[in-house]
Protein backbone atom coordinates (compact mmCIF):
# COMPACT_ATOMS: atom_id res chain seq x y z
CA UNK A 1 0.00 0.00 0.00
CA UNK A 2 1.50 3.44 -0.93
CA UNK A 3 2.00 5.69 1.75
CA UNK A 4 0.38 9.36 0.76
CA UNK A 5 1.45 11.59 2.95
CA UNK A 6 5.17 10.20 2.68
CA UNK A 7 4.93 10.69 -0.65
CA UNK A 8 3.47 13.48 -0.89
CA UNK A 9 6.12 15.11 1.84
CA UNK A 10 8.69 13.45 -0.57
CA UNK A 11 7.39 15.43 -3.72
CA UNK A 12 6.66 18.77 -1.97
CA UNK A 13 10.39 18.62 -1.25
CA UNK A 14 11.78 17.21 -5.00
CA UNK A 15 9.22 19.61 -6.82
CA UNK A 16 10.80 22.66 -5.27
CA UNK A 17 12.65 23.38 -8.33
CA UNK A 18 9.86 24.26 -10.32
CA UNK A 19 9.10 27.64 -8.22
CA UNK A 20 13.07 28.49 -9.32
CA UNK A 21 12.26 27.86 -12.54
CA UNK A 22 9.40 29.54 -12.93
CA UNK A 23 10.53 32.45 -11.38
CA UNK A 24 13.52 32.86 -14.22
CA UNK A 25 10.98 31.64 -16.77
CA UNK A 26 9.07 34.69 -15.42
CA UNK A 27 11.73 36.92 -15.82
CA UNK A 28 11.69 36.85 -20.03
CA UNK A 29 8.02 35.33 -20.57
CA UNK A 30 5.27 37.84 -19.97
CA UNK A 31 2.18 36.42 -19.60
CA UNK A 32 1.33 32.58 -21.75
CA UNK A 33 1.80 30.60 -17.85
CA UNK A 34 -0.52 28.31 -19.56
CA UNK A 35 2.12 27.91 -22.48
CA UNK A 36 4.93 27.81 -19.79
CA UNK A 37 2.97 24.99 -17.41
CA UNK A 38 2.53 22.76 -20.74
CA UNK A 39 6.38 22.95 -21.32
CA UNK A 40 7.09 21.83 -17.91
CA UNK A 41 4.54 19.09 -18.53
CA UNK A 42 6.81 17.55 -21.49
CA UNK A 43 9.51 17.90 -19.94
CA UNK A 44 8.05 16.07 -16.99
CA UNK A 45 6.64 13.93 -18.76
CA UNK A 46 9.01 13.23 -20.86
CA UNK A 47 6.58 14.27 -24.07
CA UNK A 48 7.35 16.41 -26.62
CA UNK A 49 5.16 19.67 -27.30
CA UNK A 50 3.01 20.96 -30.45
CA UNK A 51 2.68 24.90 -30.60
CA UNK A 52 0.34 26.47 -32.62
CA UNK A 53 0.09 30.08 -32.64
CA UNK A 54 0.09 33.19 -34.96
CA UNK A 55 3.73 34.25 -35.12
CA UNK A 56 5.02 36.65 -32.28
CA UNK A 57 3.49 34.58 -29.10
CA UNK A 58 7.18 34.05 -27.87
CA UNK A 59 7.46 30.28 -28.68
CA UNK A 60 11.29 30.06 -29.68
CA UNK A 61 11.98 32.85 -27.11
CA UNK A 62 10.11 30.47 -24.37
CA UNK A 63 11.68 27.13 -25.27
CA UNK A 64 15.30 29.31 -25.22
CA UNK A 65 14.61 30.76 -21.70
CA UNK A 66 13.38 27.26 -20.50
CA UNK A 67 16.75 25.63 -22.38
CA UNK A 68 19.19 28.48 -20.94
CA UNK A 69 17.30 28.05 -17.10
CA UNK A 70 18.25 24.58 -17.17
CA UNK A 71 21.89 24.64 -18.42
CA UNK A 72 21.01 22.64 -21.60
CA UNK A 73 22.03 22.45 -25.05
CA UNK A 74 19.48 24.28 -27.25
CA UNK A 75 19.21 23.69 -30.88
CA UNK A 76 16.81 25.69 -32.88
CA UNK A 77 15.98 24.53 -36.61
CA UNK A 78 13.93 26.50 -39.00
CA UNK A 79 11.75 24.17 -41.18
CA UNK A 80 12.00 25.35 -45.07
CA UNK A 81 11.02 23.56 -48.18
CA UNK A 82 14.62 22.58 -49.15
CA UNK A 83 15.26 21.08 -46.00
CA UNK A 84 17.07 17.51 -46.09
CA UNK A 85 17.01 15.10 -43.90
CA UNK A 86 20.47 15.39 -43.25
CA UNK A 87 20.57 18.82 -42.13
CA UNK A 88 18.47 17.72 -39.41
CA UNK A 89 20.23 14.42 -38.18
CA UNK A 90 23.96 14.86 -39.84
CA UNK A 91 25.90 12.89 -42.19
CA UNK A 92 29.17 10.93 -42.99
CA UNK A 93 31.52 13.54 -44.06
CA UNK A 94 34.86 12.18 -45.78
CA UNK A 95 38.33 13.17 -44.36
CA UNK A 96 41.31 13.58 -47.34
CA UNK A 97 43.47 13.78 -44.67
CA UNK A 98 42.33 10.85 -42.92
CA UNK A 99 41.20 8.76 -45.91
CA UNK A 100 38.02 7.62 -43.90
CA UNK A 101 34.47 8.86 -43.28
CA UNK A 102 33.79 10.51 -39.81
CA UNK A 103 29.92 11.38 -38.83
CA UNK A 104 29.26 14.86 -38.57
CA UNK A 105 26.39 15.27 -36.06
CA UNK A 106 23.52 17.14 -36.69
CA UNK A 107 21.48 19.71 -34.67
CA UNK A 108 18.97 17.41 -33.40
CA UNK A 109 21.71 16.16 -30.80
CA UNK A 110 20.77 18.40 -28.29
CA UNK A 111 18.71 18.27 -25.24
CA UNK A 112 15.89 21.14 -26.22
CA UNK A 113 14.95 20.99 -30.07
CA UNK A 114 12.66 23.97 -31.55
CA UNK A 115 11.59 22.47 -34.85
CA UNK A 116 10.01 26.11 -35.78
CA UNK A 117 7.11 25.22 -38.57
CA UNK A 118 7.06 22.19 -38.84
CA UNK A 119 4.64 21.89 -41.47
CA UNK A 120 6.89 23.81 -43.81
CA UNK A 121 9.08 21.04 -44.26
CA UNK A 122 8.47 17.89 -46.84
CA UNK A 123 7.36 14.42 -45.19
CA UNK A 124 10.95 13.33 -45.51
CA UNK A 125 12.60 15.22 -43.35
CA UNK A 126 9.33 15.03 -40.95
CA UNK A 127 9.20 11.74 -40.14
CA UNK A 128 13.20 11.78 -39.93
CA UNK A 129 12.55 13.81 -36.45
CA UNK A 130 9.67 12.12 -35.61
CA UNK A 131 11.65 9.00 -35.67
CA UNK A 132 13.97 10.85 -33.08
CA UNK A 133 11.24 11.68 -31.19
CA UNK A 134 10.27 8.01 -30.95
CA UNK A 135 13.06 6.32 -30.84
CA UNK A 136 15.68 8.61 -29.14
CA UNK A 137 18.54 7.59 -31.54
CA UNK A 138 19.47 8.18 -34.93
CA UNK A 139 21.48 6.23 -37.74
CA UNK A 140 24.05 7.88 -39.35
CA UNK A 141 25.59 5.70 -42.03
CA UNK A 142 25.51 2.01 -40.07
CA UNK A 143 26.15 3.84 -36.54
CA UNK A 144 23.30 4.21 -34.16
CA UNK A 145 24.06 7.41 -31.88
CA UNK A 146 21.94 7.69 -28.75
CA UNK A 147 20.25 11.15 -28.59
CA UNK A 148 21.04 13.09 -25.31
CA UNK A 149 18.71 13.32 -21.76
CA UNK A 150 16.66 15.22 -21.26
CA UNK A 151 15.09 15.60 -25.54
CA UNK A 152 12.48 17.68 -25.91
CA UNK A 153 11.03 18.41 -29.38
CA UNK A 154 8.90 21.98 -29.20
CA UNK A 155 7.24 21.94 -32.69
CA UNK A 156 5.54 25.01 -34.12
CA UNK A 157 2.55 25.34 -36.88
CA UNK A 158 1.11 28.50 -38.23
CA UNK A 159 -2.29 28.25 -38.23
CA UNK A 160 -3.14 31.06 -40.42
CA UNK A 161 -0.85 30.66 -43.37
CA UNK A 162 -1.26 27.27 -44.93
CA UNK A 163 -0.20 27.81 -48.72
CA UNK A 164 3.23 25.93 -49.61
CA UNK A 165 2.88 23.54 -46.40
CA UNK A 166 2.84 20.14 -45.53
CA UNK A 167 0.18 19.17 -42.70
CA UNK A 168 1.53 16.33 -40.87
CA UNK A 169 0.13 13.12 -41.21
CA UNK A 170 -2.60 11.94 -38.24
CA UNK A 171 -0.09 9.12 -37.29
CA UNK A 172 2.71 11.59 -36.79
CA UNK A 173 0.72 13.81 -35.15
CA UNK A 174 -0.15 11.13 -32.64
CA UNK A 175 3.68 11.24 -31.53
CA UNK A 176 3.67 14.88 -29.84
CA UNK A 177 2.17 14.15 -26.60
CA UNK A 178 0.16 17.85 -26.38
CA UNK A 179 -1.09 19.78 -29.22
CA UNK A 180 -1.08 23.44 -27.26
CA UNK A 181 -3.16 26.13 -28.87
CA UNK A 182 -2.05 29.88 -27.88
CA UNK A 183 -3.33 32.91 -28.02
CA UNK A 184 -2.47 37.13 -27.89
CA UNK A 185 -1.50 38.69 -24.15
CA UNK A 186 -3.97 40.94 -22.25
CA UNK A 187 -3.79 44.25 -22.81
CA UNK A 188 -1.78 44.64 -19.42
CA UNK A 189 0.45 41.63 -20.50
CA UNK A 190 1.16 43.34 -23.85
CA UNK A 191 2.03 46.96 -22.48
CA UNK A 192 4.80 45.11 -19.95
CA UNK A 193 5.96 43.56 -23.24
CA UNK A 194 6.39 46.63 -24.89
CA UNK A 195 8.26 48.49 -22.26
CA UNK A 196 10.76 45.40 -21.74
CA UNK A 197 11.66 45.51 -25.04
CA UNK A 198 12.61 48.95 -25.06
CA UNK A 199 14.54 48.57 -21.88
CA UNK A 200 18.15 49.04 -21.92
CA UNK A 201 18.92 45.56 -21.47
CA UNK A 202 16.71 42.27 -21.75
CA UNK A 203 16.75 40.76 -18.49
CA UNK A 204 18.34 36.98 -18.91
CA UNK A 205 17.72 34.01 -17.35
CA UNK A 206 20.18 32.50 -14.18
CA UNK A 207 20.87 28.55 -14.77
CA UNK A 208 18.86 27.30 -11.98
CA UNK A 209 18.38 23.90 -12.36
CA UNK A 210 20.93 21.08 -13.53
CA UNK A 211 19.91 18.01 -16.63
CA UNK A 212 20.39 15.49 -13.85
CA UNK A 213 18.04 17.04 -11.68
CA UNK A 214 15.47 16.74 -14.63
CA UNK A 215 15.82 13.51 -15.59
CA UNK A 216 15.54 12.61 -11.69
CA UNK A 217 12.15 14.42 -11.80
CA UNK A 218 11.11 12.12 -14.24
CA UNK A 219 11.39 9.25 -12.57
CA UNK A 220 9.86 11.02 -9.35
CA UNK A 221 6.81 12.02 -11.55
CA UNK A 222 6.02 8.83 -12.48
CA UNK A 223 5.78 7.37 -8.57
CA UNK A 224 2.86 10.17 -8.07
CA UNK A 225 0.09 8.23 -6.90
CA UNK A 226 -3.25 7.05 -9.24
CA UNK A 227 -6.21 5.54 -7.36
CA UNK A 228 -7.71 2.83 -9.80
CA UNK A 229 -10.78 5.43 -10.01
CA UNK A 230 -8.97 8.00 -11.87
CA UNK A 231 -7.49 5.33 -14.41
CA UNK A 232 -10.89 4.58 -14.90
CA UNK A 233 -11.74 7.91 -15.98
CA UNK A 234 -9.23 8.71 -17.91
CA UNK A 235 -10.06 5.56 -19.95
CA UNK A 236 -13.58 6.35 -20.00
CA UNK A 237 -12.77 9.86 -21.42
CA UNK A 238 -10.40 7.75 -23.92
CA UNK A 239 -13.09 5.32 -25.21
CA UNK A 240 -16.05 8.11 -25.13
CA UNK A 241 -13.83 9.19 -28.47
CA UNK A 242 -13.96 5.72 -29.78
CA UNK A 243 -17.70 4.96 -29.25
CA UNK A 244 -19.54 8.18 -28.14
CA UNK A 245 -23.05 6.54 -28.33
CA UNK A 246 -22.22 4.22 -25.38
CA UNK A 247 -21.00 7.10 -23.53
CA UNK A 248 -24.46 9.47 -24.06
CA UNK A 249 -23.00 10.90 -27.05
CA UNK A 250 -24.91 9.33 -30.00
CA UNK A 251 -25.10 13.17 -31.47
CA UNK A 252 -21.47 12.33 -32.37
CA UNK A 253 -21.32 8.86 -33.67
CA UNK A 254 -21.23 10.58 -36.97
CA UNK A 255 -19.29 13.28 -36.31
CA UNK A 256 -16.17 11.42 -35.12
CA UNK A 257 -14.02 9.70 -38.06
CA UNK A 258 -11.88 7.92 -34.94
CA UNK A 259 -10.70 8.38 -31.19
CA UNK A 260 -7.90 8.98 -29.67
CA UNK A 261 -5.43 5.81 -30.03
CA UNK A 262 -4.10 3.86 -26.58
CA UNK A 263 -1.00 6.26 -26.84
CA UNK A 264 -3.71 8.92 -25.69
CA UNK A 265 -4.98 7.29 -22.43
CA UNK A 266 -0.61 6.71 -21.55
CA UNK A 267 -0.26 10.31 -22.52
CA UNK A 268 -2.63 12.04 -20.39
CA UNK A 269 -2.19 9.64 -17.04
CA UNK A 270 1.81 10.77 -16.89
CA UNK A 271 0.73 13.74 -17.89
CA UNK A 272 -1.93 14.35 -15.10
CA UNK A 273 0.74 13.11 -12.66
CA UNK A 274 3.39 15.46 -14.17
CA UNK A 275 0.18 18.38 -13.62
CA UNK A 276 -0.10 17.42 -9.97
CA UNK A 277 4.01 17.62 -9.39
CA UNK A 278 3.97 20.84 -10.10
CA UNK A 279 1.18 21.68 -8.19
CA UNK A 280 3.90 19.89 -5.51
CA UNK A 281 1.37 17.13 -4.85
CA UNK A 282 1.83 13.80 -4.49
CA UNK A 283 -1.69 11.69 -5.70
CA UNK A 284 -3.25 13.05 -8.95
CA UNK A 285 -7.07 14.54 -8.67
CA UNK A 286 -9.71 14.36 -11.70
CA UNK A 287 -9.05 18.41 -11.45
CA UNK A 288 -5.91 17.38 -12.59
CA UNK A 289 -6.91 15.02 -15.54
CA UNK A 290 -9.12 17.80 -16.58
CA UNK A 291 -6.71 20.74 -16.92
CA UNK A 292 -4.18 18.45 -19.62
CA UNK A 293 -7.29 16.76 -21.32
CA UNK A 294 -7.96 19.21 -24.19
CA UNK A 295 -4.09 19.63 -25.20
CA UNK A 296 -3.75 15.31 -25.12
CA UNK A 297 -6.71 14.75 -27.01
CA UNK A 298 -7.85 17.60 -29.77
CA UNK A 299 -4.87 16.38 -32.18
CA UNK A 300 -5.90 12.99 -31.50
CA UNK A 301 -9.74 12.98 -33.11
CA UNK A 302 -10.33 12.32 -36.55
CA UNK A 303 -13.24 14.59 -37.56
CA UNK A 304 -15.67 13.57 -40.56
CA UNK A 305 -16.77 15.87 -43.39
CA UNK A 306 -20.37 16.29 -41.62
CA UNK A 307 -18.49 17.71 -38.56
CA UNK A 308 -16.66 19.98 -40.75
CA UNK A 309 -19.62 21.52 -42.62
CA UNK A 310 -20.87 22.11 -39.50
CA UNK A 311 -17.90 23.43 -37.97
CA UNK A 312 -17.38 20.99 -34.90
CA UNK A 313 -14.22 21.36 -33.98
CA UNK A 314 -12.45 18.86 -31.60
CA UNK A 315 -12.43 21.31 -28.83
CA UNK A 316 -16.26 20.95 -28.84
CA UNK A 317 -16.35 17.46 -28.92
CA UNK A 318 -13.86 16.85 -25.71
CA UNK A 319 -15.92 19.48 -23.84
CA UNK A 320 -18.66 17.79 -24.37
CA UNK A 321 -16.80 14.86 -23.27
CA UNK A 322 -15.87 16.12 -20.07
CA UNK A 323 -18.93 17.41 -19.22
CA UNK A 324 -20.63 14.11 -19.87
CA UNK A 325 -18.64 11.37 -18.80
CA UNK A 326 -19.03 10.99 -14.37
CA UNK A 327 -16.47 12.15 -12.59
CA UNK A 328 -14.98 10.12 -9.33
Amino acid sequence: MTDIRELNERIERESAFIELLNLELDKVIIGQRYMLDRLLIGLLANGHILLEGVPGLAKTLAIKTLAQAIDAQFSRIQFTPDLLPADLIGTMIYSQKQEQFSVRKGPVFANFILADEINRAPAKVQSALLEAMQERNVTIGDTTHKLPEPFLVLATQNPVEQEGTYPLPEAQVDRFMMKVVISYPTKEDERKIVRENLAAEFPKPNKVVSTDQIIRARSIVREVYMDEKIEKYIIDIVFATRFPKDHGLAKYQSLISFGASPRASISLAIAAKAYAFIKRRGYVIPEDVRAVCMDVLRHRIGLTYEAEAENITTEQIVNEILNTVEVP
